[in-house]
Order: C-alpha cells, then structure tokens, then sequence
C-alpha cells in the first residue's frame, strides 16, 4: 500500500498531475518553436529538447510530430477566443464599443507576443487536417462577429449565408491589417483596433443586411457588361 502511494504521487503531484504538466510543456514548447521559427522548425527531438523531456514522455501524449501541431494549434484558437469573448463580455455600450474593445484585447495580446500571430498566420496545408482547424478557427471568430456585433448596422443576428460571408471578409481583412501593422508599427494598438472597428463597421453597413443574397457570377458579369457599355456610350 505504501509504495503504491508512492508511485500515485511525487513531490506532492499525482501521477495524472505530472503527465498533464509534461503535456503542458510539450505544447508550450511546441509553441515557442512554431512561433520563433515556424512550422519547419518543429520536430519531436526539437520539441523535447525545449521540454526537457525525454522522447518517450512525447509518445505518452502525442502519436506523431503532426498531432502535437494541432495540439497547438487548439490552444492557440481556445486563447484567441478566451481573449474576444471576454474582452467583448465585459464591456459596456454598444456593438461598436464591444468590437473595438475585442480587438484592443486580441491586438495587445499579439503585440506582448507576435509569435501568436506567426501560428495563427502559417500556411498549414503540410498539416494532415490543420488547413481544415485552420477555416474552423475563422468560422469560429466569424460567428464570435455575428454574436457579439448584433447591432452593427447591416449586421443583423439571424445568420444568413450572406450575413457569414461579412463576417469572414471582416475576420479576414483585420488577419491582414495585423500582418502589415506588425511588419511597421507605424500606429499604436488604440489607432489600429479604431482603425479595424471603424472598416469592420463600414463592411457590415453595406447593403442592406438581412435577407440580402449574395450577387452570383451571372449578375456580376451583367453589371460589369453593363458598366462597359456605359463608359463606351460616354462622350469624350
């Protein structure tokens, strides 16, 4: 009985205890590689050198190099949305208040750590099934847009086919401000996430939301005959 004890708990820590703080170091470290040198520089001897650990404590969690990245890429998205939903949950006024705060929130987290913007960014198609994490992650943040920005003129709560395009063009266009803003910060992380929210507000504006469908390929190739027809009757 006594040395069953013994092997339950060390130092204080039980056995479940100590492997789900090796896994924690495991991603941790997987992270800190990812996020400094990205996703090539990511091994399993690479891994557990960061860790401290020894391979077979990898094996104890992970099957292989590709299921350690989704681990990752899981905590990643789990701290983006941790940091929308609560930044966005307890803040006054309107829709607009909340998705400004939201992305003063996420944009400050990425400026104390750029590594965090690194992973959410990387071409992950090398990944067995990381591409597909990848489009969740943004649908996921997408519908964080339609739930919290209910509201937003244009942004209606229903979602609608259309109503989830917005919301992914937004998602979408802030990735890419963020991208540039972090290769010269020329504004500060106020200017930007006013800059985000005031685009952000101006896409879900446009039109008139609701049941607005989306143009098919048809309608655009019509207004863009029609448009050259009016510029070739335009006198000169």
């Amino acid at each position: 009985m006594v040395r069953e004890a013994v092997v339950r708990d060390y130092g204080g820590v039980s056995a479940d205890g100590r492997r789900r703080e090796r896994r924690d170091r495991l991603i941790g470290a997987g992270r800190a590689l990812w996020g400094d040198g990205g996703l090539n520089a990511v091994s399993v001897r690479g891994v557990c050198k960061q860790a401290g650990l020894v391979h077979r404590y990898f094996y104890e969690h992970f099957a292989g190099r590709d299921e350690l990245i989704v681990a990752v890429s899981n905590e990643i998205r789990d701290d983006v949305v941790a940091t929308l939903v609560s930044a966005s949950a307890s803040t006054g006024g309107d829709a607009g208040d909340r998705l400004r705060a939201a992305l003063t929130a996420l944009l400050q987290a990425i400026a104390d750590d750029p590594r965090l913007h690194r992973i959410l960014s990387t071409n992950t198609s090398e990944v067995a099934g990381l591409e597909n994490r990848r489009r969740e992650t943004v649908d996921l943040v997408a519908d964080l847009v339609i739930e919290h920005g209910a509201g937003l003129p244009g942004l209606p709560s229903a979602t609608t086919s259309f109503t989830r395009h917005r919301a992914r063009f937004i998602v979408g266009g802030v990735d890419h401000l963020i991208a540039d803003w972090l290769d010269d910060r020329d504004l500060t992380v106020g200017e930007l996430a006013d800059l985000c929210t005031r685009w952000a507000m101006a896409v879900a504006a446009a039109g008139p939301g609701g049941d607005e469908k989306p143009p098919t390929p048809e309608n655009v190739r019509h207004r863009v005959s029609g448009q050259s027809s009016n510029l070739r009757q335009t006198p000169t």
